[in-house]
């Protein structure tokens, strides 16, 4: 496949200039054939056929298979969540926290980033925020925050949501860990733009989704867990999908990520996920890295100084600076250009992906 016949592919293109994948990503023809097929294989067949748990779960585990070798990971080191913000949420519930614990973020954090950790506040769970300057990462400031002895784990963005920045995650993961603070990153905006190797990156969580850059469906959401960490962790919310034995005395929780599996969900989204990983595995990173870099300098060029992400590439997140984002998003979208604004910074972001098209870069500047 190729970037052309993957635009041909997505409908969306057919309706207007789609720059919001960062948000939500349009899914092809095939990703949701898969997923609506296996659908209603599920539900039509078999029920009386090979069994509708059956089924599911060897969707489960082939999506376990697909996501642990598109990460570099193990099977065992990977649980199936419906999003990033549920993957945060199931780590956040699992650790035993302590009153005085502390959990450092940093003010580029998503919601999903955020809210878990302001709901542990109950719990005497504190918070540190470690402020930003443009997306960067003060790793002095960031050294001092995790130095704290009771600094019990780091929340952070590969790359960040409002700028487009990556961060060093490796780097980040090496200075929490002489400190004995477990990492957890906010992963979401990289799988299916960038390469994410885990093993390279050294952190203990890495939560993500399809439904983005990868242009997978809703629903299918996944969450890297490493096996040491995991099997110290006892989860919040448990089901049968958390536990060896549903039938023993004396029950025991799974070894690995899985134990924060919960029970019954719909596989369907899962086989869009897997074949939404084909699908950027068939085009190859170089392909879809070196087609957004090249699309992010001309719209970065035509900007000029409005630009408010880095003017060198990092990601196909574009920010730049608008009077009145929310009204400048509206008038682009009655010209059919779809981009979204940013609560901080007050910009708006647009997210350029492979699909896209030069012509569709210009048709953003022109309408600027």
């Amino acid at each position: 496949m190729d970037p052309e016949d993957l635009r041909a592919a997505i409908p969306v293109c057919d309706r207007g200039v789609y720059f919001n994948t960062g948000a939500s990503g349009p899914a092809p023809r095939h990703v949701v054939e898969a997923a609506t097929e296996f659908l209603e294989h599920h539900e039509y067949a078999s029920p009386v056929e090979e069994g509708a748990y059956p089924a599911a779960f060897e969707t489960f585990d082939e999506t376990r298979e697909a996501v642990a070798d598109f990460l570099g990971a193990d099977p065992q080191e990977i649980a199936l969540t419906d999003s990033t913000a549920d993957g945060i949420a199931r780590v956040a519930a699992a650790i035993d926290w302590e009153p005085g614990d502390v959990v450092v973020r940093t003010d580029l954090e998503h919601s999903a980033g955020v809210i878990p950790w302001w709901n542990l506040r109950e719990q005497g769970v504190e918070v540190e925020v470690l402020d930003t300057e443009a997306g960067r990462l003060d790793l002095d400031a960031l050294t001092d925050a995790v130095s704290d002895p009771d600094a019990r784990l780091l929340c952070c963005n590969s790359i960040t949501w409002n700028y487009g920045t990556q961060l060093p995650i490796s780097t980040v993961v090496d200075i929490a860990h002489e400190h004995d603070t477990l990492v957890l990153v906010d992963a979401v905006q990289s799988p299916g733009q960038v390469p994410v190797d885990v093993g390279e990156w050294g952190a203990d969580f890495v939560a993500a989704a399809g439904h983005k850059w990868l242009l997978g469906p809703w629903g299918a959401g996944f969450l890297y867990v490493d096996r040491e960490v995991a099997d110290g962790l006892t989860p919040g919310v448990v089901g049968y999908r958390s536990v060896t034995d549903t039938g023993a005395d004396d029950l025991e929780l799974k070894p690995g990520a899985q134990r924060l599996e919960v029970g019954t969900t719909s596989p369907a989204p899962y086989r869009g996920l897997i074949a939404a990983i084909d699908t950027v595995e068939s085009l190859g990173y170089d392909t879809i890295t070196g087609r957004i870099e090249r699309l992010t300098d001309r719209l970065k060029a035509g900007l000029g100084d409005r630009l408010l992400s880095p003017r060198e590439y990092e990601s196909g997140l574009v920010t730049f600076a608008a009077d009145d984002p929310e009204a400048l998003v509206e008038r682009l979208a009655d010209r059919g250009i779809h981009v979204r604004s940013l609560p901080y910074p007050d910009a708006v972001r647009a997210s350029v992906h492979v699909f896209n098209t030069p012509g569709d870069v210009d048709a953003l500047l022109d309408a600027l």
